[in-house]
């Protein structure tokens, strides 16, 4: 079986079984049966599967060699004609990649035959195909797509009208409410799985996936679930099970499932014009640490701090300066700097929204517009704003202790995200010291000067790494294609 990227590795040092147990206080063995009205208190979730099984789907992704129908790919055909052409052979079997198949889960979500799984259960795939639970296998078209999001929209023509599911708000989740899972673990259909909510809002530190706060359970979820839903205790559907934490690459306790509200966002695009659009303020932003509010004057380390705004922004033309701190946005408190980037993604394009900033010792409140997020570029390294993400870095200032010592000021790669630095090889905790034999004095300096270089410009770093210098040429992107 094809294994895509489902689960992140988390190697935990240091906990022995000894740890595990330390501590832990001796519980007295009974023999007594638990109460009546402790058992009644537990949740019984029978009604909600047998609602709402039919409508989850086992789904199936099929790479290389034939395609389900049987039919020969047009290059193998034209292989075949080849050997017979140079070699007058005839029957000469094609060579041909093993066929391969991935498996995931979904769920109906109108009974006209939409479905909905995740984008890393299908990417790539020659063909998908969908299983219902009245075992009939049907072909799957994709409808449309987004690896930001990790959202698959499929459609299948049943005949008739197929079951469906109810869709809830995963923004009224709260920690400690029971949800539970239906999907088809390690190829097991229609298996149900129950926990609680361990934590909302959580984000994974994931360069190619700051748009995304997840909901953290405790559900058992394991290879196959990708793409099913998770279900709250009302029966309706409040998320997509898509990640796991491991050291093995099997349930551990810690399960992740992307918002059903940010998927429908996702999903209502994909029908309408093929792909997602995504808000952007056009900023750079860190989070704020203790020193920083009490230089800032600020009552809390709550916020976003503004770190660079792209020229020609919402955020440039809204008042929005370095330094600012975005401490609320339409009204929704922002706590950390991770907070605002899936705000801004759902905001709608064109929609003025309101910033409450910190700035000179006091809350101030800013009218911005949202602008578009271009749909070549990446979503990761927190990259809001035109500048940066065409190189796929983010970058910080050095060491001040560093720069005293002697050594050159510059720019510190933090991340590299996908683009022109990662291909050339540059290295998260590389130092930038020079752009085009110009030094770079500081992470602003280099941003704002990348900001202005014109599309399809080649630039030259210098760059420090483990104390030696090499520099480094980097291509950026050509001028955007037009879009429909």
């Amino acid at each position: 079986m094809r294994h895509l990227p489902f689960a992140f590795i988390l190697v935990m040092a240091g906990l022995g079984p000894g740890l595990v147990s330390a501590g832990m206080p001796a519980v007295p063995a009974s023999s007594s049966p638990p109460s009546a009205a402790v058992a009644s208190a537990l949740p019984d979730f029978t009604a909600i599967v047998e609602r709402n099984a039919p409508a989850v789907v086992h789904v199936e992704a099929h790479y290389g060699g034939a395609d389900p129908a049987g039919t020969e790919s047009a290059a193998a055909r034209r292989q075949l004609e080849i050997l017979q052409q140079l070699f007058g052979l005839q029957g000469v079997p094609v060579p041909r990649d093993p066929p391969q198949t991935a498996l995931g889960s979904g769920f109906i979500l109108s009974s006209d035959g939409y479905i909905l799984t995740n984008n890393h259960v299908v990417k790539g795939a020659g063909s998908v195909s969908v299983r219902l639970q009245d075992h009939r296998r049907l072909a799957a078209k994709v409808v449309g797509s987004d690896q930001t999001y990790d959202i698959a929209l499929l459609k299948v023509e049943a005949g008739k009208p197929l079951p469906a599911v109810d869709i809830g708000d995963s923004r009224r989740l709260k920690a400690g409410q029971w949800v539970l899972a239906i999907g088809s673990p390690f190829g097991f259909d229609y298996t149900v799985t129950q926990g609680i909510v361990s934590a909302v809002g959580r984000h994974l530190g994931r360069g190619d996936q700051p748009w995304v706060s997840f909901i953290q359970t405790d559900v058992p979820i394991n290879r196959g679930n990708s793409g099913g839903p998770l279900f709250n205790l009302q029966g309706q559907v409040v998320g997509i099970n898509s990640q796991i934490y491991s050291n093995t690459g099997g349930y551990q306790g810690v399960s992740f499932s992307i918002p059903i509200d940010v998927a429908m966002h996702a999903v209502d695009q994909l029908k309408r014009q093929g792909y997602v659009s995504r808000g952007v303020l056009g900023v750079l932003v860190q989070p704020v640490d203790e020193g920083i509010a009490r230089g800032l004057g600020m009552p809390d380390a709550n916020g976003a701090l503004v770190r660079s705004v792209a020229p020609d922004s919402g955020a440039a033309r809204g008042g929005v300066r370095p330094g600012d701190v975005i401490r609320a946005y339409n009204g929704e408190t922002i706590m950390d700097g991770s907070d605002l980037p899936p705000l801004v993604g759902t905001s709608a394009v064109g929609r003025r929204v309101q910033l409450t900033v910190w700035r000179d010792r006091k809350a101030i409140t800013l009218p911005v517009e949202v602008g578009a997020m271009p749909r070549d570029r990446q979503a990761g390294a927190w990259m809001m704003g035109d500048g940066l993400d065409r190189l796929g870095l983010l970058v910080q200032d050095t060491d001040p202790a560093t720069s005293a010592s002697g050594s050159p000021a510059g720019a510190v790669i933090r991340q590299v995200g996908p683009g022109p630095a990662e291909r050339q090889g540059l290295q998260t905790g590389d130092t930038i010291i020079q752009l085009n034999q110009r030094a770079v004095t500081s992470a602003r300096d280099f941003e704002a000067r990348v900001a202005a270089l014109k599309p399809g410009a080649t630039v030259l770093l210098l760059v420090r790494r483990e104390g030696q210098t090499q520099f480094v040429a980097i291509t950026l992107p050509a001028a955007e294609s037009p879009r429909r």
